[in-house]
C-alpha cells in the first residue's frame, strides 16, 4: 500500500512539472510522452497513484526509483501494455487506451524482460517482428541490417537465442525496439546484463538517438543518469517525488546517490 507523502514533495513534483511545460529544452509543441494522473490498483495494493509528467521531443529522461516504486508499472501503462485504473497515457498524441495501434507505430519499447523466443535466432526473431509490423521486403532488409549493426549482433545472428548470453539478449531486445524507426523510445533497464564496454556503447547510442528521438529510460545505475540524461523523474512508493534536471537533483545532496536516498528514504 502506498504510504502518504508529505506535502513538500508533492509541491516539488508539481512545481517541476510546471517548469517542464514552460521553458525546458524541447518543450515546444506537443509532448511525445505524457502521463496524465496515471494510477494502477490491484485490489488494496497501489502500484502507482496520480503520476503525471511530460517528455518532449529530443529529451532523454531518466526514470528512477527504488525497487517496487512503480517504475515498470508506469512504463507498461505508458506503452498500453497495461490498462490504467485511472488516468490517461499518451504517446505521440495518441491515447494508448483508445488508439493504441497508432501510438505503438511511433513507439519502441524494451521491457524489463524482452519478448524473445528461445527457439529462434536473432535474425528469424527480427524478421518475425518486421513481418508482424507489415514491413515491405526492401525496407525490412534495410532495417535488419541497420539494427544488427547498431546493436552489434552480427556475430550471433544465426545462433539460437536460448544459447545467447544475457548481454546479447538485451541487445537483441534493443534491436527489436528500434526496428521500425520509432520516434519515441521507452526502455526499462536497457543496460542490464551488459559488460562495461557494452554499457559505454549503449550510452553513446542513447546520446546519438536522443538528438532526434524522445527517450524515457529506467536505470538503477546513477552514473548512467549523468552520462545519458538531461532530466530526471523519480518516483517513490508509487508517487512522483521529483521532476527536474540532473543538476537540480545533484544539488539536493552531496552527490546523486545521497539525493536519491533522501528522496526515497522512509519519511522523505
Amino acid at each position: 500500500m502506498v504510504s502518504p507523502m508529505q506535502d513538500d514533495n508533492s509541491s516539488q513534483a508539481d512545481e517541476n512539472l510546471d517548469k517542464t511545460d514552460n521553458g525546458k529544452p524541447g518543450s515546444a509543441g506537443m509532448p511525445m510522452i505524457e502521463a496524465d494522473r496515471l494510477s494502477k490498483f490491484y485490489g488494496v495494493f497501489t502500484a502507482c497513484r496520480d503520476v503525471s509528467f511530460k517528455v518532449h521531443q529530443g529529451e532523454v529522461v531518466a526514470f528512477l526509483g527504488p525497487n517496487g516504486a512503480g517504475k515498470s508499472t508506469t512504463m507498461k501503462l505508458l506503452t498500453g501494455y497495461l490498462a490504467p485504473s485511472t488516468g490517461v497515457a499518451w504517446v505521440g498524441g495518441h491515447n494508448m487506451s483508445t488508439d493504441r495501434l497508432a501510438g505503438s507505430a511511433r513507439l519502441g519499447y524494451l521491457p524489463e524482460n524482452g519478448p524473445l523466443y528461445p527457439d529462434m535466432t536473432p535474425l528469424t526473431l527480427l524478421e518475425f517482428f518486421a513481418d508482424a509490423r507489415g514491413m515491405q521486403d526492401d525496407y525490412k532488409v534495410e532495417r535488419l541490417e541497420a539494427v544488427l549493426d547498431l546493436c552489434a549482433l552480427s556475430s550471433v545472428v544465426h545462433k539460437s537465442i536460448s544459447k545467447l548470453s544475457k548481454g546479447f539478449r538485451q541487445r537483441l531486445g534493443m534491436a527489436q525496439a528500434l526496428l521500425h524507426e520509432p520516434d519515441v523510445l521507452i526502455l526499462d533497464e536497457p543496460t542490464a546484463g551488459l559488460d562495461p564496454n557494452q554499457i559505454q556503447e549503449v550510452r553513446q547510442t542513447m546520446r546519438r538517438l536522443g538528438e532526434e528521438k524522445t527517450i524515457l529510460l529506467s536505470t538503477h545505475i546513477l552514473q548512467e543518469v549523468e552520462a545519458m540524461a538531461s532530466r530526471v523523474i523519480l518516483i517513490n512508493e508509487g508517487k512522483l517525488v521529483f521532476d527536474g534536471s540532473v543538476s537540480d537533483l545533484g544539488q539536493r545532496g552531496a552527490d546523486l546517490d545521497d539525493a536519491f536516498q533522501q528522496l526515497t528514504s522512509a519519511g522523505a
